[in-house]
């Protein structure tokens, strides 16, 4: 994999990426999109809309970037938006759905590795209540909703049951949800 040199942690993740054909311009333009203080955590290629782009999970959202010579499309899901992910695989590439804001996003042509590590982090976040930029327990008890008790268990049940977390997982998490309490 060619190194792009654009910021240290764009530039980890893009290594991580099997190929970069077809998203090589939207690794060179993502710095443009990210927030002050958001980092890359991990990069994978999708079709989404109008065409091949860059899907980023960030430290804050999940964005998706097409940056085209006409045209750049970026559509982003702050990760206190998202209430589940589901993936889809098939034999090399797989469909990665995202329902945030009673809304429903499929990305397409997702390859099977970066599709199924990307949807198994984000539902970790989701099931620990760690999400990057959930809210903190101190905007918790300034009223902020937190997401449901029983919500985050179930999830975490429907974790294990996949088998995307070990059960030492599952009860460490298990334990840090009901202490939350």
């Amino acid at each position: 994999m060619g190194t792009f040199n654009v910021r240290p942690d764009i530039d980890a993740a893009a290594e991580q990426l099997r190929g970069t054909l077809g998203s090589k311009r939207e690794i060179n333009h993502l710095p443009e999109v990210l927030w002050e203080g958001e980092t890359v955590e991990m990069l994978a290629t999708g079709v989404y809309g109008k065409g091949n782009g860059l899907l980023a999970m960030t430290s804050m959202r999940l964005i998706f970037l097409k940056h085209g010579m006409m045209s750049q499309q970026v559509e982003d899901f702050p990760y206190s938006k998202i209430s589940s992910v589901q993936w889809s695989g098939g034999l090399i590439m797989g469909t990665l759905s995202v329902y945030a804001s009673g809304n429903k996003a499929e990305i397409k042509s997702v390859p099977k590795d970066q599709g199924k590590a990307l949807a198994d982090k984000l539902r970790m976040h989701i099931a620990s209540g760690t999400a990057p930029g959930a809210p903190s327990a101190q905007a918790t008890s300034a009223g902020i909703p937190q997401q449901d008790v029983g919500t985050r268990l179930a999830t975490l049940d429907q974790l294990r049951a996949a088998g995307a977390i070990t059960d030492v997982e599952y009860q460490d998490r298990r334990t840090k949800i009901l202490d939350s309490l």
